[in-house]
This record gives structure tokens, sequence and C-alpha cells, in this order.
């Protein structure tokens, strides 16, 4: 089968047609392969992953009141570091109650978290390392569902 490039190289009349020969492949010779290199590794440091703290260091936990939405900053900065945070809206309206939830509710989302209803204004923000025991008995859809019927 000729060469497409090679044909090519004839037609536009940079190559001659006699020199095209059909080589038949040679066979390899068998030559001993050379010795491997060692591989370079070069100065390159591990990335560790960050291991979670122990429920034993655990002895904080954040009670915020939140009175504007702006109040999520003490929430996200505390959250971030780990503390537990319970969140009591009772005292926002409910429009900014709403949002601070949203707010929350992605900030669980996004660290790893938790966030659990313990009241009907009265939230629990609770890092990945923490385990919250107690009654269960509203699914976490319902509690979603009547926190947006109430307010």
């Amino acid at each position: 089968m000729a060469n497409p490039i090679r044909n090519a190289m004839v037609y536009l009349g940079l190559a001659d047609e006699e020199a095209e020969e059909l080589h038949e492949p040679q066979a390899r010779s068998a030559a001993p392969a050379p010795a491997p290199q060692p591989a370079h590794r070069g100065s390159v440091t591990p990335i560790r992953r960050t291991a979670a703290r122990p429920a034993a260091e655990m002895n904080e936990i954040l009670t915020v009141h939140p009175r504007a939405f702006k109040d999520v900053q003490v929430i996200a900065e505390h959250f971030r570091e780990g503390v537990p945070v319970i969140i009591n809206i009772s005292q926002m309206t409910d429009g900014e109650a709403r949002r601070l939830i949203d707010f929350a509710c992605g900030l669980a989302e996004a660290l790893y978290g938790r966030i659990e209803r313990v009241t009907g204004k009265v939230f629990l923000l609770s890092p990945a390392h923490v385990a919250v025991s107690g009654d269960q008995g509203e699914l976490e859809s319902d509690v979603e569902a009547s926190f947006f019927a109430d307010v």
C-alpha cells in the first residue's frame, strides 16, 4: 500500500516517482535491550488529608440568636472551625429566617455536616465529626416542609 504523504509529495513535485521503492520490512535483529534507567524522582511532597478531629476534643457549642441575615458570618466562622452551632431564629423575620436556614443548609452540605431541627425555630448545625443522638421521629423532608409552612 502506498504512503499517502509520499503520493502527495510526488504530486506536488517534491519527490521523484523512481525514488519510490517498496521496502520490505526487515527482520528485527536480536539486540539486547538496554538496561532500564532508574526513575528520577523529584522533590514532591504528598498532600496529606486532614483527619477529622475526634469527638473528645470538642468542648464548645455556640448558641446564636441572629436578628438579621448578616449574623451568618459568626455562624459560618465557628462551624468552619468544627464547633457545633445552635441557631435560634425566633427573633428574625420570616424572609430572613428562610435565607438564613438556606445558607445554613448549604454550609452544612459544603462542609459535610448536618442540620437538624430541634424545635420550631431552633436548629442544630453539627460538623461531620460530631455525633448527635436523639429522637428521629420526623423525616428530614417532613421537617423542611413543616418549617417552610410555619415560617
